[in-house]
């Protein structure tokens, strides 16, 4: 009897030993997947759907949001997720005043470090619109701006299925934009989930240095 615990518990370490390379094989390449605007009354169920389904992502958040929800914010990284900066109101940045942009920005690396968030080093303009001058703004605040390669259109009434189909054409360092609110967009994690495994692509941390996705540190 003792014999065949021992090869039983010999077998079981194989197979645990075995098991940590063969999925660590299976990412040939990182994407980073993105949710904007939240939190949100629909945030909880967003991060149980991507933790159901092993999936990490960076929420941009928006800093009066932020303020309003800590909970949220602090629900965001015990889930795994790393949170960014998109601004404090979500305004159209490019036509503010330099001292405008400041307080959007400054007032939102306040209020997710506040809610426990950490101190962003990774920030979305609302929109994706830019200049030289939100650009020096965010870097002022060691703030690496993040735009996106695919854009899911869930923000534009995508379907599920074409949410699931926009994050099969990422390819390894790419960034899909998505947010934080369309029921479609959560509907859509286990497929996500699914297409991204069938590439061998899996969901990666934004690189602060190059704004690319790579495997989490």
């Amino acid at each position: 009897m003792r014999t065949k615990l021992l090869v039983t518990a010999a077998m079981l370490a194989a197979s645990v030993a075995t098991a940590v390379p063969a999925q660590a094989a299976a990412c040939s390449g990182y994407v980073g997947l993105t949710f904007d605007d939240g939190p949100s009354s629909t945030t909880q169920n967003l991060l149980n759907a991507l933790r159901q389904n092993g999936l990490r992502a960076t929420t941009f958040n928006v800093g009066k949001n932020a303020a309003s929800s800590p909970a949220l914010v602090r629900a965001q990284v015990s889930a795994g997720m790393w949170v960014g900066n998109h601004s404090y109101t979500h305004p159209h940045l490019t036509q503010l005043s330099r001292a405008q942009v400041d307080s959007e920005i400054s007032r939102t690396q306040q209020a997710i470090a506040a809610a426990g968030g950490g101190t962003p080093k990774l920030f979305r303009p609302p929109y994706g619109e830019t200049n030289s001058t939100v650009q020096s703004v965010a870097s002022q605040y060691g703030l690496r701006q993040i735009i996106w390669d695919v854009d899911s259109q869930d923000w534009n009434n995508a379907s599920v299925d074409a949410i699931v189909q926009a994050n099969g054409r990422l390819t390894n360092g790419q960034v899909i934009l998505m947010h934080d609110w369309p029921a479609n967009t959560i509907a859509a994690i286990p497929g996500i989930a699914r297409v991204l495994a069938s590439h061998g692509l899996c969901a990666g941390m934004i690189s602060p240095q190059t704004g690319r996705a790579v495997a989490p540190s």
